[in-house]
């Protein structure tokens, strides 16, 4: 077992060797389970605090796990046997916020939620915003290049990220950006780091840009169809239309009923499929009219366009409402928008031949789809279940799509990534993280 002492000397309290304190931060939200217990945990404060623990485990060979607020879904913050713990919690300072550049510089460990609020108070907002913006952080969003529901009007973590500074698997500080528009200086490195989920360093603190907060008030509207089919059809309709929302979700009708379950608010599970968004700006409501009117041209049962951003919340309470159901098992598949009525009959098919229901809820202006599996708590259980995420993962991809959208790959996707991606793909890969971590320090043997 490798000592300890030398990095304690450093940290000082900010080491942590108890046992049960470590236990709480060893692992994400996803159903991967540690994959043993870790030696230590690093309650970061700063960058050279990181700085000061990697360059100790790369020397002593101890494998480093990296872990934000826990939020991740495909274990790739989950602690390695005898491993370090690198924790980032601390870290949770805004150091600026510059409006007039529309700039925000932040530790990685600053709630999502926090920073929008903060950019908010200056009639600014932080674009990315994904369904657990309120307990997730900017880093591990960047590591994971999130998405979130405003994607289809903004785009994912990495179009927000002007440069970071990453502490290498050496110990070693590295800066990548720069706080200007236009930066063609060097290789994009910034873009590298966004996505790497912690194989190539960890990220410590990041410039990121806002955007004003549009004018006016923004209207909330639903549509709910009789089927999957015909929602997937509206939301083509809708992204190739005029009428451009912020955002476009879509849930199916089981997601509505354990949603409506887990949090009790009135609302009434469609047939089929249930599509709800928002519209911004001084043109909100005229928006609004013409998307719904589209849903209704697209065969959608009812409609209807308010001011309250409740249903928007009843969205964000999925992925909750589905853990607390015990349904665990997921995949986070991509596909052109326009398979998007498609896929949805796929996955009918495969659920009705596996005899499994299928929990899906969307992002859909993205074509973003997160489907959960009900499977029965036991090893036959959980075979079934991932053989028809297997399933919906390769009809993904042979309609053109993506094995992840915006969840990363962990340890829970790996298997799949030779699905997707060719032998030199993967080769470059490995090669870009042997140069970079050539001991294999840095979250090993995940995500690429």
């Amino acid at each position: 077992m490798a000592k300890t002492e030398q990095l304690q000397q450093k940290l000082g309290d900010r080491l942590v060797l108890d046992p049960e304190r470590i236990a709480h931060y060893a692992h994400d939200s996803s159903r991967a389970e540690p994959e043993g217990t870790a030696l230590a945990l690093v309650l970061a404060e700063s960058t050279a605090d990181v700085s000061a623990a990697l360059a100790w485990a790369n020397e002593a060979g101890v494998p480093v796990s990296v872990r934000g607020a826990g939020t991740g879904l495909v274990g790739g913050a989950n602690a390695y046997p005898g491993g370090l713990i690198i924790s980032l919690e601390r870290m949770n300072r805004i150091l600026e916020l510059d409006a007039e550049n529309r700039l925000a510089t932040v530790e990685a460990g600053v709630i999502t939620a926090e920073l929008d609020a903060a950019a908010r108070a200056q009639g600014l907002f932080f674009p990315p915003d994904p369904a657990s913006a309120r307990t997730s952080t900017v880093g591990g969003n960047i590591a994971t290049n999130a998405g979130g529901l405003r994607c289809v009007a903004h785009g994912v973590t990495t179009d927000a990220v002007a440069g970071l500074e990453v502490v290498l698997a050496d110990g070693r500080v590295m800066r990548t950006g720069a706080r200007t528009r236009k930066n063609v200086v060097g290789l994009n490195l910034t873009s590298l780091m966004v996505g790497s989920e912690g194989t190539l360093g960890i990220i410590t603190t990041a410039t990121v840009r806002l955007k004003p907060v549009p004018p006016g008030i923004p209207r909330t509207f639903r549509a709910s169809f009789a089927s999957l089919q015909d929602a997937g059809r509206a939301v083509s309709l809708i992204v190739n239309g005029p009428a451009q929302p912020e955002v476009l979700e879509l849930m199916d009708s089981w997601s509505v009923e354990i949603i409506e379950s887990f949090h009790p608010s009135g609302l009434t599970a469609p047939g089929g499929a249930m599509l709800v968004g928002q519209t911004v700006g001084l043109d909100a409501q005229d928006k609004a009219e013409a998307i719904t009117e589209t849903c209704l041209g697209a065969g959608a049962d009812d409609v209807e366009i308010s001011e309250s951003d409740s249903l928007l919340e009843a969205r964000r309470l999925s992925n909750p409402a589905l853990n607390a159901r015990g349904l665990k098992i997921s995949c986070d598949v991509g596909v052109p928008i326009a398979q998007l009525a498609e896929v949805f009959h796929g996955i009918d098919a495969i659920s009705e031949r596996h005899g499994l229901r299928v929990s899906t809820v969307a992002h859909a202006g993205d074509g973003n789809l997160h489907s959960t599996v009900e499977s029965p708590d036991s090893r036959e259980g959980i075979a079934a279940a991932d053989a028809v995420i297997d399933e919906i993962t390769r009809l993904a991809l042979s309609l053109g799509g993506t094995i992840s959208g915006e969840h990363g790959i962990g340890s829970v996707k790996r298997h799949e990534l030779p699905w997707q991606q060719d032998a030199v793909t993967l080769d470059i890969q490995q090669s870009i993280k042997h140069a970079l971590d050539p001991r294999g320090t840095l979250t090993p043997d995940r995500a690429i």
